[in-house]
């Protein structure tokens, strides 16, 4: 039974998400444009990826202090909303870079309230699956912008300003949607105390199911390295916006269509099949952008990419709301996002920079390699 909190928080990651994705597979292109090298791509994409990991903890361990989640949530989606036009205005690289991080932000403030939400509607045998929901939803929403970018830009080439403008519509429907959700107070836990990184020391007080699962998912975020690398890779083989953004919309049909089934699949055999499952999906892909070279291939490998986030995604948060503290589950989740984007910083200008002095083969290789490393990892350790 899917709850109306579940439905309503469904939706509105399809608006915000929506409004995210009319302009994630041109902001690499855009930036390009705006004097932006690949390597300063990797740092900013690393740097906002940073921004958003620590603030996912801290915000993370404040909501669980003050027991409420929707303030949280609220205030997140409405600064990634307004932070969409934000980029059209300027095109300095400072004022890019106070874009970007103001985005990032607003998804580091709700994400970990949002999750805890999510935890909070589902129990241990079905929590999988109400996850996978979730994600399939906001990945609707991640179909339904590339899509809608693609018909804008098939009217007007090449005008990628507008769509900044455009996208902060669907970004404030999701913030009024959230105006019918009524805030469910949580006990206060007996100490609430502690500075901005004070989230860290959750890791004491996790079990060593918790530390077990953790290690190889941040192994792995080393190894995943920002989308963007995939888009300006299959536009270096295409050659075309088109292909690119339909590539995109493509991989993320998949993406929705198998989330809910991969959330099934974890409740039914277990978390750790499936995500083995989703990593080797990862390997396979970044393995065959390091070499490929027709159009067709590009489809195949996002298909495949598909599938990875979809077994992964959603679950790896699932996973860590069963093995958190009673009354820790945004501070659970949270330190463990912020580790993880702590890791995309360095993957993210690790992949800049082998791109920039030996190319796309070396960067793409080299995720591959790390995700074999961390499937291992996660496959032979004990839960």
């Amino acid at each position: 039974m899917i709850s109306k909190t579940v439905w309503i928080l469904a939706l509105v990651s399809l608006f915000a998400d929506l409004a995210s994705e009319m302009l994630y597979p041109v902001v690499p292109v855009y930036l390009k444009q705006t004097g932006f090298s690949v390597a300063l791509i990797g740092i900013l994409e690393g740097i906002a990826e940073f921004t958003v990991g620590l603030s996912k903890g801290y915000f993370g361990k404040r909501s669980d202090d003050s027991g409420k989640r929707l303030p949280f949530v609220r205030t997140g989606y409405f600064l990634s909303a307004v932070s969409k036009p934000m980029m059209a205005v300027l095109t300095y690289p400072w004022w890019i870079f106070l874009a970007r991080v103001t985005d990032r932000l607003g998804k580091g403030i709700r994400t970990a309230a949002r999750d805890a939400v999510l935890s909070a509607q589902s129990e241990p045998h079905n929590r999988a699956r109400i996850f996978g929901f979730h994600r399939a939803w906001d990945t609707t929403g991640a179909i339904l912008g590339p899509v809608a970018a693609l018909i804008f830009l098939q009217h007007y080439p090449g005008n990628y300003t507008s769509l900044f403008y455009w996208a902060l519509i669907p970004g404030l429907i999701a913030v009024i949607l959230l105006f019918l959700l009524k805030e469910t107070t949580s006990p206060l836990p007996a100490k609430s105390s502690g500075g901005f990184f004070s989230y860290f020391s959750y890791w004491k007080d996790a079990g060593k199911s918790y530390h077990r699962l953790i290690t190889p998912l941040l192994i792995f975020a080393v190894a995943n390295s920002s989308d963007a690398f995939l888009l300006l890779q299959a536009k270096n083989l295409t050659g075309s916006d088109v292909i690119t953004i339909s590539a995109y919309i493509f991989y993320n049909v998949v993406y929705a269509l198998a989330a809910y089934p991969m959330g099934v699949l974890a409740d039914r055999w277990g978390y750790r099949k499936v995500m083995t499952g989703g990593l080797i999906a990862f390997c396979i892909t970044y393995a065959g952008f390091a070499f490929v070279s027709k159009t067709f291939l590009v489809y195949v490998l996002f298909f495949i990419y598909g599938i990875y986030a979809a077994a992964t995604e959603g679950l790896s948060k699932a996973w860590i709301s069963n093995l958190a503290n009673p009354g820790k589950t945004a501070t659970a989740i949270g330190l463990y996002t912020s580790a993880q984007s702590i890791c995309t910083l360095l993957s993210s200008t690790i992949a800049g920079l082998l791109w920039t002095g030996f190319g796309p083969a070396a960067a793409f290789g080299f995720s591959a390699l790390l995700a074999l490393i961390a499937l291992l990892a996660l496959a032979l350790r004990k839960f």
